[in-house]
C-alpha cells in the first residue's frame, strides 16, 4: 500500500465526491488489491494523529491511531475483509462490508470521517452476524448475495 497513493484517492473522494476514488483507496488501504490483507502499519499512516474509533454495541472507543494500532497489532487473528457497498460525500463515506474471522462472519458497517488531507479522524462500527429470515417474510423478499 503506498500511503500517498491511498490519501490522494481519499483526498478526490473528499474534494469530488467520487466514491470510485474513496473504494480504490479503502481497497488499496485493506490490502484488497494486493491480497496481503490488513495491515496495523498501514492503516496507521492514514489515520489522523487524534484519530477516534467507536463501537457503540460494545461501548468502547479507542483513542489515539497509536492507541488502534496497538489494538490491532494484538488481535489474535485479523479477518478476511469484503467491501460491498461505499458511498458519501464531502468529509463523511459510509462503508458496508463482511469480515470474516476463519469462518465467524460479521456484516460491518463503518461510518468514516476525514479531514481535508484524507486522514482519517473519526471511525465508527457497527457489527452485526447473519441470522436466518422468518418464513412468513418468504413472499415479500429475494435474497441478498
Amino acid at each position: 500500500m503506498g500511503e500517498a497513493e491511498v490519501l490522494g484517492l481519499f483526498r478526490r473522494a473528499v474534494t469530488h465526491d467520487d466514491a470510485t476514488a474513496m473504494r480504490a483507496g479503502l481497497e488499496r488501504l485493506l490490502g484488497l488489491t494486493e491480497g496481503a490483507g490488513l495491515s496495523a502499519a498501514d492503516e496507521y499512516r492514514v489515520r489522523h494523529p487524534d484519530y477516534v474509533m467507536e463501537m457503540p454495541q460494545s461501548g468502547e472507543r479507542i483513542r489515539g491511531r497509536d492507541a488502534m494500532r496497538g489494538m490491532q497489532e494484538a488481535f489474535p487473528a485479523p479477518p478476511r475483509v469484503q467491501l460491498r457497498r461505499v458511498v458519501g460525500a464531502g468529509r463523511v463515506w459510509v462503508v458496508e462490508g463482511v469480515n470474516d474471522y476463519g469462518g465467524d462472519v460479521w456484516h460491518v458497517v463503518l461510518t468514516l470521517e476525514l479531514d481535508d488531507d484524507g486522514r482519517i479522524v473519526r471511525d465508527t462500527r457497527y457489527y452485526a452476524r447473519p441470522f436466518e429470515p422468518p418464513a412468513w417474510r418468504a413472499p415479500f423478499v429475494e435474497p441478498v448475495a
